[in-house]
């Protein structure tokens, strides 16, 4: 008899049924618990953390079907396989079956054979899912590291060229030399923040600072800020600020770099004589309250080349190349995917839409 390594959570309401699945599966080296109900199941699945999951469809107080969805909603056991066990042969019970999130279907009467391949087959699928995820953290855990080594180089770049810029002896020619090292210095210490930000937002870590902020003062400081990088493009940059400016609570610096971001891809993107837009508005001063609608709506709109169909999902991706024009090197996505969660850590979403005739209009709503 084949040996077998594993921990296995039967949920049956029958004590028969859950006496004849571990006198299946303990034989053969498997670790079985067992429960009587899905309450149960949720308050000991912390405890056991199981690699396979054997689900009752038929229970009081809580179906099979109900438990299935609220542990396939939960990130923390979404992964575990689970095979729901059911008299049930229908093909709408099937289907109600698999988008609650099943893996895999036995039925009821249990042949021990069938039981057996199916929680190995199962197994092999948590196995592999648990040598990715070791992968992915260990590569996430060289990057953090690389990220913090490299702030000590990049702290002596930006503190020699700013004390060579300092003892003003430099030709004319070397100090615009040394100040454009300086400049790409803080772009790459930019860069850095916003991989180390993402870092703890992918680990709920972050804490976000809110405090109530004038949106349409933020907005107008970020502007004036950029207004010398449209110039210097020939680019008509312009603000539309609706008149009755609100507080929104918010990180006011997050949502700030959120803000530069878009801004400086749209002037980036955009040809000259052509025109940015900035646009506020507040859809809750016109409606009653609803959690539905958003208090703020923030458009960035530009002439630029646009982003096609296929990639208006795709850009928000974390490290997502994406080939804007042909003119330009393929952009590696971090500021986009930066973005996005921090709109969403504030419980809100951004968005692109095409602009007309030509263009992307990127949309923030909190």
């Amino acid at each position: 008899m084949e040996k077998c390594d594993g921990s296995v959570l039967v949920v049956d309401d029958e004590p028969i049924v859950r006496e004849m699945m571990e006198g299946f599966l303990a034989p053969v080296g498997y670790d079985v618990i067992c429960v009587e109900s899905g309450p149960e199941a949720l308050e000991q699945i912390g405890n056991v953390n199981p690699d396979v999951i054997l689900l009752d469809v038929m229970m009081p107080d809580m179906s099979g079907f109900e438990l299935c969805e609220r542990l396939k909603a939960d990130k923390r056991w979404q992964h575990i396989p689970i095979i729901l066990v059911t008299a049930l042969s229908s093909k709408d019970d099937l289907v109600r079956g698999f988008d609650a999130g099943a893996d895999d279907f036995l039925n009821k009467p249990v042949d021990s054979v069938e039981l057996r391949a199916r929680v190995r087959s199962l197994l092999r699928v948590k196995k592999q899912y648990d040598e990715l995820e070791s992968t992915l953290r260990l590569r996430e855990d060289l990057t953090h590291m690389i990220v913090h080594d490299i702030r000590t180089p990049l702290t002596a770049i930006l503190g020699y060229s700013e004390l060579l810029l300092v003892r003003n002896t430099l030709s004319a020619a070397d100090a615009e030399d040394v100040s454009s090292i300086q400049q790409q210095a803080y772009r790459l210490n930019e860069f850095l923040n916003d991989m180390l930000i993402l870092a703890k937002l992918e680990a709920e870590k972050l804490i976000l600072n809110r405090s109530m902020v004038n949106m349409n003062e933020l907005v107008q400081q970020i502007k004036t800020n950029y207004d010398v990088v449209a110039q210097s493009k020939r680019i008509s940059f312009v603000a539309d600020l609706s008149p009755e400016s609100q507080l929104v609570l918010l990180d006011a610096n997050l949502f700030q770099r959120v803000l530069e971001n878009l801004i400086s891809n749209a002037l980036k993107f955009s040809p000259s004589e052509s025109m940015v837009a900035l646009q506020v508005s507040y859809p809750q001063a016109r409606t009653l309250f609803s959690s539905s609608v958003p208090r703020v709506r923030i458009k960035i709109m530009d002439q630029g080349p646009g982003i096609t169909e296929e990639y208006r999902n795709r850009i928000f991706d974390k490290y997502e190349i994406v080939r804007m024009d042909e003119g330009r090197d393929p952009q590696i996505g971090l500021g986009l995917a930066f973005c996005k969660m921090v709109i969403e850590a504030h419980g809100g979403r951004i968005f692109v839409e095409p602009n007309q005739p030509t263009g992307s209009i990127f949309i923030v709503e909190i």
